[in-house]
């Protein structure tokens, strides 16, 4: 697979098993803090196996910047799906707003340097 498709679909399913790692324990408030940050680590050591090779893949396809920009956006939308499914939080319009600007930002870092 290019690492075109291949960088974006391991940092798809990075971010999802991330959020996972960084918000799923809200749903068990019950847990003491360090049986939430055990199994916080646990979860994300299955993230680093996604996400580093996934930049190192596409590093070169991409460059860095655009790589972290791309992880943005793909980071707030496996979050919104993640908020109204798991968490029942509904998505607001500045919710939209803030995407919207991000996926500026994407545009704007995939835009030919024009040499510089």
């Amino acid at each position: 697979m290019s690492p075109l498709l291949l960088t974006p679909f391991l940092l798809v399913l990075s971010n999802i098993v991330m959020t996972l790692a960084w918000y799923g324990h809200l749903k068990a408030p019950s847990w003491p803090m360090w049986v939430a940050i055990l199994v916080s680590w646990g979860i994300a050591f299955f993230e680093y196996c996604l996400a580093v090779p996934a930049n190192r893949i596409g590093y070169g396809a991409f460059t860095g910047q655009q790589l972290k920009v791309m992880q943005e956006v793909i980071t707030l939308s496996v979050f919104a799906v993640f908020s109204v499914t798991l968490l029942g939080e509904p998505l607001r319009w500045t919710y939209f707003a803030a995407m919207g600007c991000l996926v500026m930002a994407c545009v704007f870092i995939f835009l030919p340097s024009g040499g510089g």
